[in-house]
Protein backbone atom coordinates (compact mmCIF):
# COMPACT_ATOMS: atom_id res chain seq x y z
CA UNK A 1 0.00 0.00 0.00
CA UNK A 2 1.63 3.74 -1.06
CA UNK A 3 1.07 6.25 1.59
CA UNK A 4 0.80 9.86 1.27
CA UNK A 5 1.44 12.23 4.26
CA UNK A 6 0.51 15.74 3.70
CA UNK A 7 0.64 18.87 6.19
CA UNK A 8 -1.23 21.63 6.07
CA UNK A 9 0.49 25.07 8.62
CA UNK A 10 2.70 21.84 9.88
CA UNK A 11 6.18 21.02 8.86
CA UNK A 12 5.73 16.96 8.23
CA UNK A 13 9.54 16.06 9.14
CA UNK A 14 10.81 12.13 8.22
CA UNK A 15 10.52 10.87 11.53
CA UNK A 16 6.45 11.65 11.52
CA UNK A 17 6.45 9.98 8.32
CA UNK A 18 8.10 7.27 9.04
CA UNK A 19 5.89 6.82 12.32
CA UNK A 20 2.65 7.13 10.01
CA UNK A 21 3.86 4.51 7.83
CA UNK A 22 4.80 1.96 10.66
CA UNK A 23 1.07 2.57 12.39
CA UNK A 24 -0.67 2.39 9.13
CA UNK A 25 1.49 -0.97 8.32
CA UNK A 26 -1.27 -2.90 10.09
CA UNK A 27 -3.70 -2.48 6.88
CA UNK A 28 -1.55 -4.80 4.89
CA UNK A 29 -2.87 -7.87 7.16
CA UNK A 30 -6.32 -7.31 5.58
CA UNK A 31 -7.63 -9.25 2.24
CA UNK A 32 -9.08 -5.88 1.52
CA UNK A 33 -6.24 -4.10 1.05
CA UNK A 34 -4.11 -4.07 -2.21
CA UNK A 35 -0.69 -3.00 -3.22
CA UNK A 36 -1.71 -0.63 -5.76
CA UNK A 37 -3.98 0.97 -2.81
CA UNK A 38 -3.38 4.24 -1.40
CA UNK A 39 -4.02 6.24 2.04
CA UNK A 40 -3.49 9.58 2.45
CA UNK A 41 -2.82 11.09 5.59
CA UNK A 42 -3.23 15.11 6.41
CA UNK A 43 -1.81 16.90 9.33
CA UNK A 44 -3.04 19.87 10.41
CA UNK A 45 -2.76 22.19 13.20
CA UNK A 46 -6.09 23.44 14.75
CA UNK A 47 -5.74 26.17 17.38
CA UNK A 48 -3.12 24.12 20.36
CA UNK A 49 -4.42 20.93 19.05
CA UNK A 50 -2.87 18.86 15.85
CA UNK A 51 -5.75 16.98 13.59
CA UNK A 52 -4.81 14.23 11.60
CA UNK A 53 -7.27 12.54 8.51
CA UNK A 54 -6.38 9.40 6.98
CA UNK A 55 -8.02 8.46 3.84
CA UNK A 56 -7.65 4.90 2.48
CA UNK A 57 -9.10 3.85 -0.89
CA UNK A 58 -9.53 0.32 -1.36
CA UNK A 59 -11.53 -2.22 -3.79
CA UNK A 60 -14.44 -2.28 -1.67
CA UNK A 61 -14.89 1.69 -0.67
CA UNK A 62 -13.22 4.52 1.58
CA UNK A 63 -11.96 3.93 4.92
CA UNK A 64 -11.56 7.36 7.08
CA UNK A 65 -10.73 8.72 10.01
CA UNK A 66 -10.30 12.48 12.02
CA UNK A 67 -8.96 12.75 15.16
CA UNK A 68 -8.08 16.15 16.49
CA UNK A 69 -5.96 15.90 19.69
CA UNK A 70 -3.17 17.72 21.56
CA UNK A 71 -0.25 14.87 20.91
CA UNK A 72 0.03 14.15 17.29
CA UNK A 73 0.89 10.45 18.30
CA UNK A 74 -2.57 10.16 20.54
CA UNK A 75 -4.41 11.45 17.62
CA UNK A 76 -2.39 8.53 15.42
CA UNK A 77 -3.21 6.02 17.41
CA UNK A 78 -7.12 6.92 17.52
CA UNK A 79 -7.57 7.06 13.72
CA UNK A 80 -5.84 3.84 13.33
CA UNK A 81 -8.32 2.01 16.04
CA UNK A 82 -10.88 3.97 13.98
CA UNK A 83 -9.74 3.02 10.56
CA UNK A 84 -9.35 -1.02 12.11
CA UNK A 85 -13.11 -0.83 13.85
CA UNK A 86 -13.95 0.54 10.20
CA UNK A 87 -12.41 -2.86 8.43
CA UNK A 88 -13.58 -5.19 10.83
CA UNK A 89 -16.83 -3.70 10.16
CA UNK A 90 -16.23 -4.11 6.22
CA UNK A 91 -15.46 -7.13 6.11
CA UNK A 92 -17.89 -8.66 8.46
CA UNK A 93 -20.85 -7.34 6.42
CA UNK A 94 -19.21 -8.30 3.35
CA UNK A 95 -18.77 -11.88 4.12
CA UNK A 96 -22.92 -11.70 5.66
CA UNK A 97 -23.77 -10.42 2.50
CA UNK A 98 -21.72 -12.59 -0.16
CA UNK A 99 -20.41 -9.36 -1.87
CA UNK A 100 -16.83 -9.97 -3.58
CA UNK A 101 -17.02 -5.83 -4.40
CA UNK A 102 -18.55 -2.89 -4.55
CA UNK A 103 -18.54 -0.13 -7.43
CA UNK A 104 -15.50 2.19 -7.97
CA UNK A 105 -15.05 5.70 -5.84
CA UNK A 106 -17.48 8.04 -6.37
CA UNK A 107 -16.24 11.61 -4.83
CA UNK A 108 -14.54 14.27 -6.22
CA UNK A 109 -13.82 17.31 -4.78
CA UNK A 110 -13.49 21.02 -6.09
CA UNK A 111 -13.13 24.16 -4.11
CA UNK A 112 -14.35 27.35 -5.89
CA UNK A 113 -12.54 30.36 -5.58
CA UNK A 114 -14.82 33.46 -3.91
CA UNK A 115 -14.95 36.79 -4.11
CA UNK A 116 -14.54 38.56 -1.06
CA UNK A 117 -18.33 39.79 -0.87
CA UNK A 118 -19.50 36.26 -1.26
CA UNK A 119 -20.43 33.74 1.41
CA UNK A 120 -17.76 30.71 1.08
CA UNK A 121 -19.13 27.39 -0.72
CA UNK A 122 -17.57 24.22 -0.75
CA UNK A 123 -18.77 22.50 -3.73
CA UNK A 124 -17.88 19.20 -4.25
CA UNK A 125 -18.96 17.01 -7.74
CA UNK A 126 -20.10 13.55 -7.57
CA UNK A 127 -20.46 11.04 -10.44
CA UNK A 128 -23.67 9.70 -9.20
CA UNK A 129 -22.81 5.25 -10.06
CA UNK A 130 -25.37 2.78 -10.69
CA UNK A 131 -26.38 0.89 -7.82
CA UNK A 132 -29.18 -0.58 -5.95
CA UNK A 133 -30.67 0.47 -2.50
CA UNK A 134 -29.38 -2.08 -0.57
CA UNK A 135 -25.43 -0.96 -2.38
CA UNK A 136 -25.69 2.59 -1.10
CA UNK A 137 -27.07 2.28 1.93
CA UNK A 138 -24.00 -0.39 2.80
CA UNK A 139 -21.89 2.44 1.03
CA UNK A 140 -23.32 5.23 2.90
CA UNK A 141 -22.73 2.89 6.42
CA UNK A 142 -19.18 2.27 5.39
CA UNK A 143 -18.46 6.34 4.67
CA UNK A 144 -20.13 7.26 7.87
CA UNK A 145 -21.91 9.58 6.26
CA UNK A 146 -25.95 10.48 6.83
CA UNK A 147 -26.69 10.14 3.34
CA UNK A 148 -25.44 8.95 0.04
CA UNK A 149 -26.38 9.82 -3.58
CA UNK A 150 -26.51 7.78 -6.71
CA UNK A 151 -28.57 6.51 -9.71
CA UNK A 152 -30.87 3.65 -8.91
CA UNK A 153 -30.12 0.82 -10.57
CA UNK A 154 -33.97 0.26 -11.49
CA UNK A 155 -35.39 3.58 -12.35
CA UNK A 156 -31.95 5.44 -13.45
CA UNK A 157 -33.29 7.96 -11.54
CA UNK A 158 -30.72 9.98 -9.30
CA UNK A 159 -31.76 9.30 -6.05
CA UNK A 160 -30.38 10.39 -2.45
CA UNK A 161 -30.67 7.88 0.64
CA UNK A 162 -30.68 8.95 4.06
CA UNK A 163 -30.39 8.12 7.91
CA UNK A 164 -33.38 9.10 9.73
CA UNK A 165 -33.42 10.85 12.78
CA UNK A 166 -35.77 8.42 15.04
CA UNK A 167 -33.82 5.35 13.20
CA UNK A 168 -34.50 3.65 9.39
CA UNK A 169 -33.34 5.15 6.57
CA UNK A 170 -35.13 7.60 3.87
CA UNK A 171 -35.28 7.76 0.35
CA UNK A 172 -35.41 11.13 -2.16
CA UNK A 173 -36.32 10.06 -5.91
CA UNK A 174 -34.89 13.48 -7.75
CA UNK A 175 -37.44 13.39 -11.34
CA UNK A 176 -36.24 15.75 -14.26
CA UNK A 177 -37.85 19.16 -14.81
CA UNK A 178 -40.56 19.04 -17.16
Amino acid sequence: MKINVHGKDVDVSPKTVALIEEKLDFLNRYLLIEEDDVANAVIQKVGNKIRIEITVGTKVGYLRAEVTDVDLRCALDEAVDRLEAQLKTQKSRLNRRHKDKLSKAFLEAEMEENSKNEIPVRTKTIEAEKMSLDEAILRMEMLGHSFFIYTDEETDLISVVYQRINGGYGLIEAEPAK
